[in-house]
């Protein structure tokens, strides 16, 4: 088996799903597209996995595979049902190459704060075994405003009502960041457009103290992180070819 992950900056990885997918000995391929890298044939995949980035989905200008991406989301997804898997960027991309709208959020949400499910994502299988409602690492100033037409939002935070959603039976995206590591925060920090939105929405020198955070509710985080990859492995019909 071998995914394919779209990357946007080196640093901005699968993190902790990087060891599940070792302990099931998936292969995958990172594409650094913020590089230049080409997006192969998607028919040699079996799932795609889209990360974050510091770039909006809407700067095509400045960052033109941007469109080359949508396209390859909007051929996995559509034309292929692929199972897909977004975060942070990758779900702003999901609703953008389907059809939703995405744009500048009204208040950003950075740091650990409070996502709750929806009575959809109650249901879905992605959450389960996963709280109503969590706490998770934010670091974004975009959003989903509207959502594909046929997406189910199946999270939601005070500030972003589109905290996850689902389109068809296996493609789903998160807002939140789920696959944080011990070294995530600090390597992120050090990017200049988070380390300014941080500083912008936290205050100086906030990074030591979001760090800190980070770390006591790391133990959470990764429990969650294993919970939803095992859940979203049985429920795109992964975990059965596995198996099999």
């Amino acid at each position: 088996m071998r995914f394919l992950v779209f990357q946007h900056i080196d640093i901005e990885h699968p993190g902790i799903f990087r060891d599940f997918f070792a302990a099931d000995r998936i292969a995958w391929d990172a594409i650094e597209l913020d590089a230049g890298e080409k997006i192969p044939a998607l028919d040699a995949y079996d799932a795609l996995w889209v990360m974050g980035g510091p770039m909006d989905v809407w700067e095509e200008e400045q960052h033109p595979w941007l469109r080359a991406e949508k396209a390859a989301i909007r051929e996995a997804v559509r034309d292929r049902r692929m199972p897909y898997m977004g975060l942070c960027l990758g779900h702003q991309l999901l609703a953008a190459a389907l059809g939703g709208k995405v744009g500048k959020a009204a208040q950003a949400e950075v740091g650990i704060l409070d996502v709750e499910l929806t009575e959809a994502g109650r249901r879905d299988v992605l959450f389960d075994g996963i709280a109503d409602r969590f706490k998770a690492l934010q670091w974004h100033g975009g959003e989903v405003a509207e959502p594909p037409r046929d997406a189910v939002v199946l999270a939601q935070s005070p500030l972003c009502r589109v905290q996850a959603m689902r389109v068809g039976a296996c493609a789903y995206s998160l807002q939140y960041h789920t696959e944080l590591t011990p070294a995530t925060v600090a390597q992120w920090g050090e990017v200049p457009a988070y380390a300014c939105s941080l500083d912008q929405t936290l205050g100086q020198g906030a990074l030591p103290r979001l760090d800190a955070e980070a770390r006591r509710h790391m133990p959470d985080f990764n429990r969650d992180s294993r919970r939803l990859y095992d859940n979203f492995m049985r429920q795109s019909g992964l975990r059965q070819r596995l198996v099999a």
